[in-house]
This record gives C-alpha cells, structure tokens and sequence, in this order.
C-alpha cells in the first residue's frame, strides 16, 4: 500500500475519487453575483478545489483519521486563498501546509465546499445542509413536493427579513417542515461564512 502511494499517480485519489464525492468539479460552474462578490473569479475558484485536493490526498498519503475531514488545523493554501481567508503570512502562488485558525478547521472551512453550497447572492442554509447530509453523512434529502413555493424574498418598501426570518416562515408549510427541521440547523451551522467562504460576524 505505502508503495502504491508513494506513486505520483496515486494523487488521482483526490483529483478524480475526492472531486467526484465531494462535488469540485461542480465548482466550475458558480457564477456568484459580481455586485455582491467582486474578487471572485476563476484564479481564486481554482485555488479552493486544488486546497481540497491537496488536503484530500495528505489525509490519504499520512493515513490520517478520517475525523480529520472534520477537526484538522491544518490545510493547504496560497497567497490568493490566504487574503480571501483573512490568513496573514502567506506570499506567493505556490500551496503549503498552513496551522488554520479555529473558525476554519476541517473540509466544512474550505472555500469550495461553502461555495459550492451557495447560490449566487447569498449563502443558503437549505443547500448546505442537504450537501452535508448527502455527502458527509450519506443521508439523501428527499426532493421537495412540486408544489412548494420557493423562499420568499424580501418584499420592495418592506423591512428586510433575514434568510433565518425567511427560512422560519417557509417551515410553517408543513408539506416543508419535515425535510427543514433536518437539513436547516446544519446549515445555519455554517452560516459564519459568507457565499464564498469568507468569514463574517
């Protein structure tokens, strides 16, 4: 086995296996709103798929716990993912392994993941849960019923309502309630970071 991975070859465990289970290849797709997320764009979207990539396929090589995937304090990131991720002392585009501070540990604090969970103008409570049920926990969500409204927005000359305001009003659908009561806590879980992976308060 330690043969084996000692191979260059056996890092297509984390960029074909890892970018499947986890979706990264999805990440090529997200377009987040320009107006709201400004320096996103292609170059930092590669930086996140190849952090998970590389913390994938050390989690193999070292034959670390599979907790890690959750609690590591540690990761793989360059001068690009360290501005976005706030991470001071990290110059020049090549990757190395980094100590994360406490709010970003495991795969649940890397950029793809919480992009990947978002939708284009603000993170989504409803789309992260679902994610980690179906790919952390291997738990699929059942689809919704065709008749349920989507999440309302805010209405024009109304007070603005929070996605948590909004999410709580779409539960009292009972047709909604079962799969929410489920999927929304962890979600909101995740709610510190920001549609593309950027802590906020």
């Amino acid at each position: 086995m330690k043969r084996l991975l000692a191979d260059p070859r056996s890092e297509a465990l984390a960029t074909r296996f890892a970018a499947q289970w986890l979706r990264l290849q999805d990440l090529s797709k997200i377009t987040p709103d320009y107006l709201h997320y400004p320096h996103y764009d292609g170059t930092l979207a590669e930086s996140m798929k190849r952090e998970t990539e590389l913390f994938f396929y050390s989690l193999v090589r070292e034959d670390r716990s599979i907790l890690d995937l959750l609690t590591a304090d540690y990761g793989f990131i360059n001068e690009r993912l360290a501005r976005h991720y706030g991470i001071p002392g990290v110059v020049g585009s090549h990757f190395r392994r980094v100590q994360l501070p406490e709010s970003r540990r495991g795969i649940l604090g890397h950029g793809s993941i919480l992009t990947l969970t978002s939708v284009a103008d603000r993170t989504s409570p409803v789309v992260r849960g679902k994610w980690l049920l179906e790919n952390m926990l291997g738990y699929p969500a059942p689809a919704p019923p065709p008749d349920v409204p989507a999440l309302a927005e805010n209405a024009r000359g109304q007070a603005p309502r929070s996605v948590r305001e909004r999410m709580e009003q779409h539960r009292k659908n009972p047709a909604c309630a079962n799969c929410h009561a489920v999927m929304d806590p962890i979600g909101f879980s995740l709610d510190e970071f920001d549609a593309i992976g950027r802590w906020r308060s």
